[in-house]
């Protein structure tokens, strides 16, 4: 787990994706490789409005090189390695063909306000196409803890069995790991393989089983989250939805949407 891959993009997510991906990287001594998207200008109408959006994509470029500029000059006086990709086009399509040789991809969580960037469009492309874990932080963010506790939502899925073998270098890094298991009523021996497959590579878990009588899926997970002090939750994305733009659903959208701490999703 070498290869953290960040969206740069002047939105009000940036911030926390760079401070994340910052984080990441040292902590995994890794590499980070910066990817900006130029989205293509739609030329409609006749002549004069042909003027009009030429005069926009200029000025469009202008504000990026201006960004690009101070994001390198930024990254220049960190003590990590680097590069600079870019593409044009589609920015959900563009993140899938970077992700390709990515361990991790850092994104940030504003699902539900349409301005670009559609970050959920953006998320489930690249679980659905591309497979690569994604670190989805808080807008407020303000760094990611590899050191801390972690939480594994463990349901017995083959999507959040993926996600922690992809993500045992980091949870090497964790002080401690929990397996947490929400009791639906149902009896599940698999997270007890999941404690022994990670006690295999030096991670000894404690497993914790809680009820969900009451409150929903998402809120005991939370809750969870909370009284462990997690500083990460890893776990699968998944929905009622057929594989598709509109993969979280349920108790992913849920966390996606509540969760006061960085989310480790994988497909």
């Amino acid at each position: 787990m070498k290869n953290i891959l960040l969206l740069v993009h002047d939105d009000v997510g940036e911030e926390a994706r760079i401070q994340a991906a910052l984080d990441l990287t040292r902590a995994l001594d890794g590499h980070l490789t910066c990817v900006d998207v130029a989205p293509l200008p739609v030329m409609v109408g006749d002549f004069y409005s042909g003027v009009g959006d030429t005069l926009l994509l200029a000025e469009t470029c202008r504000h990026d090189t201006a960004h690009r500029g101070r994001i390198e000059a930024r990254l220049a006086h960190e003590d990590i390695s680097w590069d600079w990709r870019e593409f044009t086009g589609d920015l959900a399509s563009s993140m899938v063909a970077a992700s390709n040789l990515a361990d991790l991809v850092v994104v940030n969580r504003r699902l539900d306000e349409y301005p670009y960037p559609d970050m959920r469009g953006v998320a489930s492309s690249i679980l659905t196409r591309s497979h690569t874990p994604i670190v989805a932080v808080p807008d407020k963010c303000q760094g990611f803890d590899a050191a801390g506790r972690a939480l594994i939502a463990w349901n017995g899925s083959e999507q959040v069995g993926a996600t922690m073998q992809a993500a045992i270098p980091l949870l090497k890094l964790a002080a401690s790991v929990q397996l947490f298991e929400v009791d639906e009523g149902t009896s599940d021996e698999s997270v007890r393989a999941a404690a022994s497959y990670l006690s295999r590579h030096g991670i000894h878990p404690t497993i914790r089983r809680k009820r969900s009588d009451i409150y929903p899926v998402d809120a005991v997970l939370r809750g969870g989250c909370d009284e462990l002090g997690a500083a990460y939750c890893l776990m699968g994305a998944f929905g009622r939805s057929p594989l598709s733009e509109a993969i979280f659903g349920g108790v992913t959208r849920d966390m996606l949407s509540t969760s006061k701490i960085p989310l480790i999703l994988g497909h």
